[in-house]
């Protein structure tokens, strides 16, 4: 099945989505990626949604991606005497370690990272940022701020500090059980929660032990500071807006969206767009206006793929959603002005020959006319050097293994064929014509640029280009 889309859909699944025909149905719409959300899924839950993706997969013989989605640090205040406060303009509320029941003048703070870590001027923001607090006295054992903007605040609201950075880990206890659970799953990429620099990203690396790819989500102001060495270290990142929204002025979101899509595009990393894209469509059967500009400026930003949360996870039609954001990509990628725009934010290839190789085989395959570039990738890096170079031509990325081509089932452009390891020069080419024709992506007499590593096998030694013909069965002229 290929996609008439170069970038790829994540859906998350809850609710409305569990079953094994709506999962069938919405790979059928248009997901690429599958997303369960640790947050709101317990372990038995999870395993029966993996092998319902996996029975899926088999069915339609293309590689599905599944991201598991860990929750993370939640920061969180205590509770009221009678369940909430009216906070008021210019009044204090304090925050200490007391866990008697608070009151409109103090409330518990059950997070002792956090007082060692604020400073005066700081600003708190509570319940999603609809309560914003000034930090105007701290010790070790309370916080006393100033409420700027109030209103009605109820027991356990949570807490997010953008001016602070709070000394705990990405990995909670919870986080680490989580991971263990879908690592032995055998899930393809782990999404981390509220990164605050690149040392959680290290640690996460350190307890996947590279058995899933990681992916790092981008919601705190530190993280968007550190961005270019997160990034150096992720696998994948994630604009989630979210978050980002809340903790840093909604008028900046947009341009740090274009900021961090081009800056994973000049690593070579997949970046991911994420949140609120059809919010609207989790009650309605279409999607506003606005909203469909935003999820096609995020296609014409050249972004890896575009995410659905609550549309397909707990909205009232999340195929319909799926579809909708299929069709709004393939509008997106036939507009006159889609490929000017995607191409000038094209940079230079790296100097190694397996990106000078990846960079020739686009342009050949331009010149050419071709009908499609055929590139071997054993790791996925030969895939994903493919995708960076954002060709004209679809991107067929042939593996052996199945672990490669689900990650690369994310990345922008690439339609991953599993296959054996070619045996030589001949079967490579004969393989690579034969799939491509089979595909549905050659006819015969078209021409493919088939790219490989020699001697074959060999992962990160891409140093060939092949042009061959297509011949009447998918063999080769």
């Amino acid at each position: 099945m290929k996609r008439k889309r170069r970038a790829k859909i994540v859906a998350t699944l809850g609710p409305a989505s569990s079953s094994l025909a709506v999962i069938e149905s919405l790979f059928d719409a248009g997901a690429d990626v599958f997303r369960i959300n640790m947050s709101h899924t317990p372990h038995d839950e999870a395993t029966v949604l993996y092998d319902t993706i996996r029975a899926v997969e088999q069915d339609r013989g293309r590689p599905i991606a599944i991201l598991a989605d860990l929750q993370g640090p939640k920061l969180r205040i205590g509770e009221f005497e009678n369940g909430g406060v009216d906070l008021q303009v210019g009044e204090t509320l304090v925050l200490d370690h007391d866990d008697t029941l608070g009151d409109a003048h103090r409330v518990m703070l059950p997070h002792p990272e956090i007082f060692s870590a604020v400073e005066p001027g700081d600003t708190l923001l509570l319940d999603d940022g609809k309560i914003n607090l000034t930090v105007t006295a701290c010790s070790t054992t309370s916080i006393a701020a100033r409420v700027e903007h109030g209103g009605q605040l109820a027991d356990r609201k949570g807490i997010s500090l953008p001016d602070t950075i709070v000394p705990l880990s990405a990995m909670t206890p919870k986080d680490r059980e989580d991971l263990d659970h879908v690592l032995n799953l055998g899930v393809d990429w782990i999404g981390l929660s509220f990164v605050q620099r690149p040392d959680d990203v290290s640690e996460a690396r350190t307890l996947t032990r590279g058995r899933a790819a990681i992916m790092v989500k981008i919601e705190k102001p530190s993280a968007v500071q550190w961005l270019d060495e997160i990034i150096e270290l992720a696998d994948a990142i994630m604009v989630a807006r979210g978050d980002l929204g809340v903790e840093m002025p909604l008028e900046k979101v947009p341009g740090l969206q274009k900021q961090m899509i081009r800056a994973a595009r000049r690593a070579g990393k997949p970046v991911v767009v994420a949140t609120q894209m059809l919010e609207s469509m989790i009650h309605a059967p279409v999607p506003t206006r606005a909203e469909v500009s935003d999820v096609a400026t995020a296609v014409f930003e050249g972004a890896d793929a575009i995410m659905l949360s609550a549309e397909s996870a707990v909205g009232e039609h999340p195929v319909e959603a799926v579809s909708t954001m299929d069709k709004i990509a393939q509008e997106v990628e036939q507009d006159p002005l889609y490929s000017a725009i995607i191409y000038a934010q094209r940079t230079d290839p790296e100097p190694t020959s397996a990106d000078a190789i990846s960079a020739a085989a686009r342009t050949v395959a331009d010149t050419l006319n071709l009908a499609a570039i055929v590139c071997y990738t054993s790791s996925g890096t030969t895939g994903l050097r493919a995708a960076r170079e954002r060709p004209h031509k679809l991107v067929i990325a042939l593996t052996p293994k199945v672990e490669t081509g689900r990650r690369l089932a994310l990345v922008w452009g690439l339609h991953c064929v599993l296959t054996d390891d070619a045996t030589s020069l001949d079967d490579m080419v004969d393989r690579a014509c034969r799939i491509a024709f089979q595909e549905g992506v050659a006819t015969a007499g078209q021409r493919i640029i088939i790219s490989a590593g020699v001697p074959l096998g060999t992962p990160g030694a891409t140093n060939m280009l092949r042009i061959a013909f297509v011949g009447e069965q998918g063999d080769t002229l």
